[in-house]
Protein backbone atom coordinates (compact mmCIF):
# COMPACT_ATOMS: atom_id res chain seq x y z
CA UNK A 1 0.00 0.00 0.00
CA UNK A 2 2.62 2.26 0.75
CA UNK A 3 4.15 1.44 -2.46
CA UNK A 4 0.97 2.62 -4.37
CA UNK A 5 1.58 5.91 -2.46
CA UNK A 6 4.74 6.96 -3.55
CA UNK A 7 4.12 6.18 -7.11
CA UNK A 8 0.88 7.98 -6.71
CA UNK A 9 3.04 10.95 -5.14
CA UNK A 10 5.37 10.88 -8.19
CA UNK A 11 2.66 11.02 -10.93
CA UNK A 12 1.45 14.19 -9.43
CA UNK A 13 4.39 15.69 -9.39
CA UNK A 14 5.40 14.57 -13.32
CA UNK A 15 2.38 16.14 -13.50
CA UNK A 16 2.53 19.13 -11.81
CA UNK A 17 6.13 19.58 -13.40
CA UNK A 18 4.47 19.14 -16.79
CA UNK A 19 1.80 21.73 -16.20
CA UNK A 20 4.60 23.90 -15.35
CA UNK A 21 7.00 23.28 -18.22
CA UNK A 22 3.73 23.80 -20.13
CA UNK A 23 2.76 27.46 -18.85
CA UNK A 24 6.48 28.88 -18.76
CA UNK A 25 6.37 27.39 -22.49
CA UNK A 26 3.22 28.81 -23.26
CA UNK A 27 4.44 32.38 -22.09
CA UNK A 28 7.47 32.28 -23.97
CA UNK A 29 5.44 31.58 -26.88
CA UNK A 30 2.81 33.89 -26.23
CA UNK A 31 5.07 37.10 -26.39
CA UNK A 32 6.52 36.07 -29.85
CA UNK A 33 3.21 35.43 -31.25
CA UNK A 34 2.82 36.95 -34.72
CA UNK A 35 -0.42 38.14 -36.62
CA UNK A 36 0.64 38.76 -40.51
CA UNK A 37 -1.86 40.61 -42.76
CA UNK A 38 -0.93 40.77 -46.92
CA UNK A 39 -1.15 41.21 -50.19
CA UNK A 40 -0.03 39.61 -53.22
CA UNK A 41 -0.29 38.15 -56.51
CA UNK A 42 -1.11 34.49 -57.41
CA UNK A 43 -0.96 33.00 -60.89
CA UNK A 44 -2.36 29.79 -62.09
CA UNK A 45 0.31 27.71 -64.16
CA UNK A 46 -2.69 26.71 -66.56
CA UNK A 47 -2.50 27.54 -70.23
CA UNK A 48 -5.56 28.93 -70.60
CA UNK A 49 -5.28 31.20 -66.96
CA UNK A 50 -5.12 34.82 -67.16
CA UNK A 51 -3.33 37.38 -65.96
CA UNK A 52 -2.08 37.01 -62.46
CA UNK A 53 -4.81 38.26 -60.21
CA UNK A 54 -4.21 39.96 -56.37
CA UNK A 55 -3.78 37.72 -53.28
CA UNK A 56 -4.90 39.08 -49.58
CA UNK A 57 -4.15 36.84 -46.76
CA UNK A 58 -4.04 36.95 -42.87
CA UNK A 59 -1.97 34.50 -40.93
CA UNK A 60 -1.18 33.47 -37.38
CA UNK A 61 2.48 32.46 -36.60
CA UNK A 62 4.03 31.03 -33.65
CA UNK A 63 7.37 29.71 -32.53
CA UNK A 64 7.50 25.90 -31.55
CA UNK A 65 11.24 25.52 -30.91
CA UNK A 66 13.98 28.23 -31.72
CA UNK A 67 14.20 27.27 -35.43
CA UNK A 68 10.52 26.07 -36.39
CA UNK A 69 7.25 28.17 -36.57
CA UNK A 70 4.08 26.52 -37.25
CA UNK A 71 1.58 28.99 -38.89
CA UNK A 72 -2.29 29.03 -39.79
CA UNK A 73 -3.44 31.26 -42.89
CA UNK A 74 -6.66 32.27 -44.62
CA UNK A 75 -6.92 34.02 -47.55
CA UNK A 76 -8.35 35.10 -50.72
CA UNK A 77 -7.35 34.68 -54.48
CA UNK A 78 -9.29 34.16 -57.98
CA UNK A 79 -8.44 33.64 -60.88
CA UNK A 80 -10.00 34.04 -64.64
CA UNK A 81 -10.00 31.46 -67.67
CA UNK A 82 -11.50 31.08 -70.71
CA UNK A 83 -11.31 34.73 -71.95
CA UNK A 84 -13.65 35.82 -68.70
CA UNK A 85 -15.77 33.34 -69.36
CA UNK A 86 -14.66 31.38 -65.75
CA UNK A 87 -13.88 32.79 -62.54
CA UNK A 88 -12.35 30.69 -59.92
CA UNK A 89 -12.80 31.93 -56.54
CA UNK A 90 -10.94 30.37 -53.87
CA UNK A 91 -10.90 30.96 -49.64
CA UNK A 92 -7.89 28.69 -48.98
CA UNK A 93 -7.56 27.92 -45.18
CA UNK A 94 -3.59 26.35 -44.81
CA UNK A 95 -1.27 25.33 -42.22
CA UNK A 96 2.16 25.38 -42.27
CA UNK A 97 5.91 24.39 -40.69
CA UNK A 98 8.25 26.80 -41.41
CA UNK A 99 12.27 26.08 -40.25
CA UNK A 100 14.03 29.25 -39.92
CA UNK A 101 17.82 28.26 -40.48
CA UNK A 102 18.88 31.68 -40.19
CA UNK A 103 16.73 34.58 -38.05
CA UNK A 104 15.15 35.89 -41.29
CA UNK A 105 14.90 33.18 -44.07
CA UNK A 106 12.95 30.67 -43.68
CA UNK A 107 11.27 27.86 -45.76
CA UNK A 108 9.05 24.51 -45.16
CA UNK A 109 5.60 23.68 -46.42
CA UNK A 110 2.31 22.21 -45.52
CA UNK A 111 -1.19 21.42 -46.33
CA UNK A 112 -4.31 23.65 -46.94
CA UNK A 113 -8.29 23.45 -47.50
CA UNK A 114 -9.03 24.88 -50.93
CA UNK A 115 -13.20 26.23 -51.19
CA UNK A 116 -13.80 26.58 -54.31
CA UNK A 117 -16.11 28.30 -56.55
CA UNK A 118 -16.75 27.94 -60.48
CA UNK A 119 -18.64 31.38 -61.85
CA UNK A 120 -19.39 31.01 -65.06
CA UNK A 121 -20.60 33.97 -67.13
CA UNK A 122 -24.36 34.05 -68.20
CA UNK A 123 -23.17 33.41 -71.62
CA UNK A 124 -22.10 29.90 -70.95
CA UNK A 125 -25.07 27.68 -69.98
CA UNK A 126 -23.35 25.71 -66.82
CA UNK A 127 -24.56 26.13 -63.35
CA UNK A 128 -21.70 28.05 -61.00
CA UNK A 129 -20.63 25.67 -58.92
CA UNK A 130 -18.16 25.47 -55.16
CA UNK A 131 -16.15 22.58 -54.27
CA UNK A 132 -13.59 21.69 -51.29
CA UNK A 133 -10.26 20.37 -52.40
CA UNK A 134 -6.85 19.65 -50.08
CA UNK A 135 -3.47 20.84 -51.46
CA UNK A 136 -0.18 20.72 -50.23
CA UNK A 137 2.40 23.65 -50.72
CA UNK A 138 5.87 23.91 -50.43
CA UNK A 139 7.63 27.70 -50.16
CA UNK A 140 9.55 30.17 -48.19
CA UNK A 141 10.56 33.73 -47.56
CA UNK A 142 12.45 36.06 -45.21
CA UNK A 143 11.28 38.08 -42.37
CA UNK A 144 12.59 41.51 -42.17
CA UNK A 145 12.83 43.35 -38.64
CA UNK A 146 11.39 46.60 -38.81
CA UNK A 147 11.19 47.43 -34.97
CA UNK A 148 11.21 45.11 -32.44
CA UNK A 149 7.58 44.49 -32.31
CA UNK A 150 7.28 44.64 -36.28
CA UNK A 151 8.73 42.69 -39.33
CA UNK A 152 8.39 43.02 -43.11
CA UNK A 153 7.15 39.84 -44.91
CA UNK A 154 7.61 38.27 -47.92
CA UNK A 155 6.40 34.93 -48.53
CA UNK A 156 6.04 33.16 -51.90
CA UNK A 157 4.45 29.36 -52.33
CA UNK A 158 3.89 26.55 -55.07
CA UNK A 159 0.66 24.83 -54.80
CA UNK A 160 -0.39 20.95 -55.64
CA UNK A 161 -4.39 20.42 -55.49
CA UNK A 162 -5.19 16.91 -54.98
CA UNK A 163 -7.57 14.81 -56.29
CA UNK A 164 -11.58 14.65 -55.61
CA UNK A 165 -11.10 12.09 -53.35
CA UNK A 166 -9.16 13.98 -50.89
CA UNK A 167 -6.24 11.96 -51.10
CA UNK A 168 -2.96 12.85 -50.06
CA UNK A 169 0.06 12.43 -52.58
CA UNK A 170 3.47 14.36 -52.60
CA UNK A 171 3.68 15.22 -55.95
CA UNK A 172 6.86 13.18 -57.61
CA UNK A 173 7.23 15.64 -60.24
CA UNK A 174 7.38 19.58 -59.96
CA UNK A 175 3.84 20.62 -61.39
CA UNK A 176 2.03 23.26 -59.42
CA UNK A 177 -1.19 24.29 -59.96
CA UNK A 178 -0.53 28.19 -59.01
CA UNK A 179 1.86 29.85 -57.47
CA UNK A 180 1.72 32.98 -54.89
CA UNK A 181 4.01 35.95 -53.72
CA UNK A 182 2.97 37.98 -50.76
CA UNK A 183 4.03 40.86 -48.68
CA UNK A 184 2.65 41.40 -45.04
CA UNK A 185 3.26 43.43 -42.24
CA UNK A 186 4.21 41.01 -39.36
CA UNK A 187 3.49 42.12 -35.43
CA UNK A 188 4.71 40.61 -33.38
CA UNK A 189 2.85 40.15 -29.28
Amino acid sequence: MKQHGRSSHAARMIVIGLALCGLTLGAGLASAFEVIPAVGVTQSTDDNAGDAQGYFGLSLRAPVLPYLKLEGTIGYRQDRFAGGDLKVRQWPITASAWAFPTPILYAGGGLGWYRTTFDYSNAIPIRDDTRSKMGLHVGGGADFPLSPKLGLDINGRYIFMQREDETLEVPTTFNPDFWSLSAGLAFQF
